[in-house]
């Protein structure tokens, strides 16, 4: 995220968000993702969705790393180095996906209200559309920087993820046959 942040060239729905919400607030990112995943937690409770030690990880420690990784990354200025910056930021979100949800640690706050909804009888992909449709909107509303990564993201994160997600999840043991 703070490497989609430094590129400059438009980020992800839930980071246009944040970073709207933080440019209005004058709080740092990390402190709004923060509060973002409370709110987000509060949603959960209708959709009946349990967060796992992943879930809660990722509440807890997304945003402060995300502030100190913007502290501690320097802001290119060269386009060839923004762009760099913005593909590894998709590709380290795509793998990050992968490695907490494929250990079966839980979704992230954002990402299991997603599942929350598809419990509750709403198809995946329309509440999945509609929950970023909505964060990239109110985002762009409050100034958060909508550009080529944004399109970029949406468009490959899907692919990415189903490409690394199975290659990162851990098999689960075979039941024993032996009596």
């Amino acid at each position: 995220m703070a490497l989609l942040l430094k590129a400059g060239l438009g980020a992800d729905p839930w980071t246009v968000f944040t970073q709207g919400i933080a440019r209005k607030t004058g709080w740092s990112p990390g402190a709004v993702l923060l509060v973002i995943s409370v709110v987000v937690f509060i949603l959960w409770i209708p959709l009946r969705q349990r967060p796992g030690v992943g879930t809660v990880a990722n509440a807890l420690l997304v945003g402060p790393l995300l502030d100190l990784a913007l502290w501690a990354l320097p802001t290119p200025h060269e386009l060839p180095v923004r762009v760099l910056y913005l593909l590894a930021g998709v590709l380290g979100i795509a793998l990050a996906t992968g490695l907490y949800v494929g250990v079966g640690w839980g979704p992230g706050p954002r990402d299991g209200l997603m599942t929350g909804l598809a419990r509750i009888g709403l198809p995946l992909a329309v509440g999945r559309t509609l929950v970023e449709v909505s964060v990239l909107a109110g985002g762009w509303l409050l100034g958060g920087t909508i550009g080529p990564g944004t399109v970029l993201f949406m468009a490959t994160i899907g692919p990415l993820v189903g490409y690394v997600l199975p290659r990162l999840t851990l098999a689960q043991p075979e039941p024993s046959t032996s009596r």
